[in-house]
């Protein structure tokens, strides 16, 4: 269990939302440990709130009740996730205890601009296009950072590795549209 809580020396614009500043702190932290990383699962709390139902945890994780500069979520990283077993499948195991208030992800792709498209040769599988895209001259890795809470906001933040710079960051809710419904779905039963 890791937390993140003020990881960054600059930080955030002041305007962000605390889902926001929470997507970027996990965009760091996942960025200071470099890439070709697994995908990594983390459960949003409310640091007030874990300052007071467990203040042992919070003191663990270094949440000094009187530091005023904490973030409003602290994201916990979760266990690793299993490996060989699909993302989808793994995130549909998953229910969260009611003070977890929201969840995220980070996990590395292989993307291709949307000029591509038109390229993709029909009737592949899934691991025939993986490898296609793979061998793309115009393919990018990105990482990408999904966070949703409980009531349905979402933020994400997407970095390219060529461009891999903490100013170089496109923050947005629609992002990545897919893996927010499918951390979302983990919220539902």
């Amino acid at each position: 269990m890791l937390s993140m809580s003020n990881v960054s020396p600059s930080g955030p614009p002041m305007a962000a939302s605390p889902l926001t500043v929470a997507v970027l702190e996990i965009d760091e932290y996942a960025s200071g440990l470099g890439w070709d990383q697994p995908a990594r699962l983390f459960a949003l709390v409310d640091t007030a709130k874990l300052r007071v139902q467990e203040p042992g945890l919070a003191a663990q994780l270094g949440l000094d009740s009187s530091d005023s500069t904490t973030a409003a979520l602290t994201p916990i990283e979760q266990e690793e996730l299993p490996p060989g077993k699909a993302l989808d499948e793994f995130l549909a195991t998953i229910a969260w205890p009611d003070a977890v208030a929201g969840c995220a992800m980070t996990v590395e792709r292989l993307m291709l601009p949307p000029s591509a498209e038109s390229s993709v040769p029909d009737g592949l599988s899934d691991a025939q296009l993986t490898k296609w895209v793979a061998k793309h001259p115009d393919r990018q890795e990105v990482r990408m950072t999904v966070a949703v809470l409980r009531n349905g906001a979402r933020e994400s933040a997407v970095r390219l590795r060529e461009k891999d710079s903490p100013t170089e960051v496109l923050t947005g809710a629609g992002l990545v549209p897919g893996l927010a419904e499918a951390l979302a779905a983990t919220f539902e039963s």
